[in-house]
């Protein structure tokens, strides 16, 4: 019976979220009609109704990857539309799978594969490497204005250059005039002395609420502010949190344009970016 009701909670769920949020300014492209309309209906009924367990973690719908899914098949129609679907098609034949444009089970793991692959530090623990930590005497620390809550912020010195360019860029196009927290940074490197005395007091480590070998022992992975849903924290990984985040103009220009300054996004938590290089240096 909970599997069952689940998906119709998350949908009144969404509902009510939605209308807390202000609306997007940008308006969708033209051509967003032309597409295969009857899929572009079957995928505005899964969005937020199909059962998945991408990270380890039950989750209700797809609408948290919608930005992630967007950048990857290069559209800026809405997930509903028919336009949406017909970008998805080409993406799908181009990775092997079939080019039907449904959102589906076999997609999103394909999808996830490809944004994995992404992160040098998934291909390093997937071979049971854990990645040695830094010597914390070369690591730059963020100033006050850069850490969300007054922490102590440490990171390499070329990771925490980038993400000041990044702010900079964002500011710059007018992301973060709404709230001077955005982007700020709530967490970066951890010891991992520090993570693991926090798996054993806590006894969370399960991998999706907090990881044995933590990307973040590499001080180039961040945790940066982005907003939460009423009652939440900024790292809460209810759907409600993540599919708040997923629909804020500041994470939808990260998706956009994190990667100009060597940044990629661990698709389960839209608050944490990993540091992978400047395009110009990879």
């Amino acid at each position: 019976m909970k599997k069952i009701l689940r998906p119709f909670w998350f949908l009144f769920a969404c509902a009510e979220l939605l209308l807390s949020m202000p609306a997007l300014a940008a308006a969708p492209p033209a051509n967003c009609a032309s597409g295969p309309a009857a899929v572009a209906t079957a995928n505005a009924a899964s969005e937020s109704t199909l059962l998945l367990n991408l990270f380890g973690r039950e989750e209700t719908g797809w609408l948290f990857y919608v930005p992630l899914i967007s950048n990857e098949t290069g559209t800026d129609c809405p997930a509903e539309s028919a336009g949406f679907a017909k970008a998805l098609a080409t993406w799908q034949s181009a990775h092997g799978l079939s080019g039907t444009g449904t959102v589906d089970t076999n997609t999103l793991q394909k999808l996830k594969e490809v944004w994995q692959a992404k992160r040098p530090f998934v291909q390093q623990s997937a071979h049971h490497q854990c990645p040695a930590p830094p010597n914390e005497s070369t690591l730059a620390q963020a100033t006050t204005a850069e850490s969300y809550g007054g922490k102590q912020i440490h990171l390499r010195t070329e990771a925490l250059a980038a993400y000041r360019d990044m702010v900079a860029a964002a500011r710059k196009d007018g992301v973060l005039s709404s709230d001077q927290k955005l982007l700020q940074i709530f967490s970066a490197y951890r010891s991992p002395d520090y993570d693991a005395a926090r798996c054993a007091v806590e006894n969370n480590c399960t991998g999706v609420v907090r990881a044995v070998c933590s990307a973040h022992r590499t001080a180039l992975a961040m945790d940066v502010y982005l907003g939460a849903a009423p009652g939440s924290t900024p790292d809460s990984s209810a759907d409600i949190n993540r599919l708040f985040i997923s629909k804020s103009p500041a994470y939808r220009w990260l998706v956009k344009n994190a990667a100009r300054f060597g940044f990629v996004n661990y698709p389960f938590e839209p608050w944490h970016w990993e540091f992978v290089g400047r395009p110009a240096s990879r």
